[in-house]
């Protein structure tokens, strides 16, 4: 399995207190040391203007550059340390070689073991911890190499407005993401499909507070699964946060590591029947450290085929039931799996 990681990613380092901070690294790290899994690194390196360019303006790209060894606030929750900009570049540039990896059979899977996040990064603004998208830039990066059919899944309890923009109007991504709603950034309610040549090749599964494994399960056998085998993805990325977790202090969702295992199994499956088993996990969210640990830690014993996945998971409340056949209803005229 390819493993991206790298020294600067610790650099990223806020003045006082912020929830996205080293220890982060510290806990995803000792996930994967303790997994078992036999890895092979892939170098981080800085990605270069055309990498970058694929999903963000020329403008904010120079922005950056200039505020290189500076630190900066780029928006309420975003900060800059002197060596952010350095690490946000190789964490872009790492996550593409990981995916240019896969793409050439060194590898059938991988994890990107990034900070910061990236899901909330927009084509012209940092948002929400997130400066560069890293999951967006790799994919993008596929598509100029021929991929035709990516699939982006998003279990992080954020909804990902920034990948959602970037790939709305491209039937050559496909976006599906499950979050906690209505709550942070406000955007990834069921009718947002995508628009132009993309309508329908977003999908939106919004859940209140409290939702368990049971939901996403449900979500995914009913709305993500469905979809995606029907689109038959040639690469399958996961924007992998894991702060749905019960004890994440950010967020309102109840999942436990046993449901990341889950989840794994699922898109795992997608890649397997479609991709040639080509998928790759980039770090998101999740806040609590030891949530993070074992959750990503589940995922990777799956992802690695060392660990079984759970078998069963409880029935879905009523309430989160009903928001999943809102996200059916939106879907509806653009699937036929749900006709």
């Amino acid at each position: 399995m390819g493993v991206v990681d790298d020294d600067s990613f610790d650099l990223h380092k806020s003045a006082s207190y912020h929830p996205e901070r080293p220890e982060r690294l510290k806990a995803a790290r000792s996930a994967l040391h303790g997994s078992g899994l036999r890895t092979h690194p892939i170098a981080a390196r800085e990605a270069t203007q055309d990498e970058l360019g694929r999903v963000h303006g020329g403008a904010y790209i120079e922005k950056l550059a200039a505020l290189a060894g500076q630190r900066a606030q780029l928006d309420a929750d975003t900060y800059l340390a002197p060596d952010s900009v350095v690490a946000v570049r190789r964490a872009a540039g790492g996550s593409v070689d990981l995916v240019r990896a896969i793409a050439d059979g060194r590898f059938k899977r991988g994890v990107a073991l990034l900070r910061p996040p990236g899901h909330h990064a927009r084509p012209h603004q940092a948002m929400g911890f997130c400066v560069l998208n890293n999951v967006a830039i790799a994919a993008a990066d596929a598509l100029s190499r021929g991929f035709s059919r990516i699939a982006i899944v998003d279990w992080d309890v954020h909804h990902g407005n920034g990948t959602q923009e970037m790939f709305s109007a491209d039937p050559r991504v496909l976006y599906a993401s499950l979050h906690q709603w209505p709550f942070y950034p406000g955007t990834g309610n069921a009718p947002e499909i995508g628009e132009g040549d993309g309508r329908g090749f977003t999908v939106n599964v919004p859940l209140s507070q409290g939702a368990h494994g049971g939901d996403y399960a449900a979500a995914f056998d009913r709305v993500l699964l469905p979809v995606l085998e029907a689109y038959r993805p040639e690469l399958v990325l996961v924007s992998a946060g894991f702060d749905a977790h019960r004890d994440d202090p950010l967020a309102a969702m109840r999942l436990d590591a046993a449901a990341y295992a889950w989840m794994t199994d699922r898109v795992l499956s997608v890649a397997k029947q479609s991709a040639e088993g080509r998928l790759a996990l980039f770090l998101e969210g999740g806040y609590d450290l030891a949530a993070l640990e074992e959750s990503l830690a589940a995922s990777l014993g799956v992802l690695g085929e060392i660990a079984p996945a759970p078998s069963a998971a409880p029935p879905p409340e009523p309430m989160h039931e009903a928001e999943i056949k809102r996200t059916m209803k939106a879907l509806a005229g653009n699937w036929r799996v749900f006709g």
